[in-house]
């Protein structure tokens, strides 16, 4: 740390060393995202995602909702009614489109239609080919081991805790979120582009692979989930979510807090950049 940073921090600051807790909470987790919120100011509410063996299971979960027998909605609508409206929502394969959208999240098997490229071929593909290679590539939960998943608001809870942590935000709440993560354990993040399908590189690759997953939404996550233009898709396991969190908490103190404040692209920059990159 540069003379120029130590100065502007309180006398006997030092970085506190961190590491996830050896069992974490959804107590953890309503905690964390209201820090998230505060340091980020965030649109919508961050949801939990948790997939289960069986419906039986998930009924079990406080407040849940079911979907209308005989409706079935896409994986994005659902997504959103809980970031939107703080649902807590359980889903079967019966609630859903079938094919990718249950087929993302395991809860079905695509089905030869869309593997072979049929589906999308000439519609968001030129050829068949093209529409095969999109499916074979694309991150997927394995079908045949669950048979339900619920979404809830964090700040709720209600998945004690969930298999994985999503928000939504813009692209400059994303690298502060980023930045978070990699204050204490550096580690370059790479993320996957499907393209239409995008929900494959968010929840599906985050739930399949427990990975931190950053998403650019697609088409029909903007048409149907409602997705905004500038808005991106986060998706991490709940201790990458913690150590985000804490990470973020610690830029804060170094005074490099979001949203990021100009400095003008015609002064003379030593003065900022002397305090945050020495």
């Amino acid at each position: 740390m540069s003379t120029a940073t130590a100065e502007a921090l309180p006398p006997g600051y030092k970085v506190k060393p961190w590491s996830p807790p050896d069992k974490i909470t959804g107590a953890m987790l309503v905690e964390a995202t209201q820090t998230l919120n505060e340091q980020l100011r965030l649109r919508t509410l961050p949801i939990g995602m948790k997939l289960f063996e069986t419906p039986e299971e998930m009924d079990k979960i406080k407040g849940l909702r079911r979907p209308t027998e005989g409706y079935k909605f896409t994986m994005c609508q659902m997504v959103t009614q809980s970031r939107w409206h703080g649902f807590t929502l359980g889903i079967t394969v019966d609630n859903t489109r079938g094919g990718n959208c249950g087929g993302v999240i395991g809860l079905n098997h695509p089905g030869e239609g869309f593997l072979s490229g049929d589906h999308m071929n000439g519609v968001w593909f030129g050829n068949k080919e093209a529409a095969r290679q999109h499916q074979a590539t694309m991150p997927r939960v394995p079908h045949g081991r669950y048979n339900g998943l619920v979404v809830a608001p964090l700040r709720s809870a209600r998945l004690d805790p969930p298999d994985v942590c999503l928000f939504y935000g813009t692209p400059g709440q994303m690298i502060y979120f980023i930045n978070g993560l990699q204050f204490h354990r550096y580690k370059r993040y790479d993320f996957t582009v499907t393209g239409e399908s995008a929900c494959s590189d968010s929840w599906g690759r985050a739930l399949s692979t427990r990975q931190t997953s950053l998403s650019l939404p697609c088409y029909a996550e903007r048409r149907y989930g409602g997705v905004a233009d500038d808005e991106l898709l986060m998706a991490c396991p709940p201790d990458e979510f913690l150590r985000a969190v804490e990470g973020m908490n610690q830029l804060a103190k170094n005074g490099l807090r979001y949203p990021f404040p100009p400095f003008s692209p015609q002064v003379d920059p030593a003065a900022g950049m002397a305090k945050s990159y020495g």
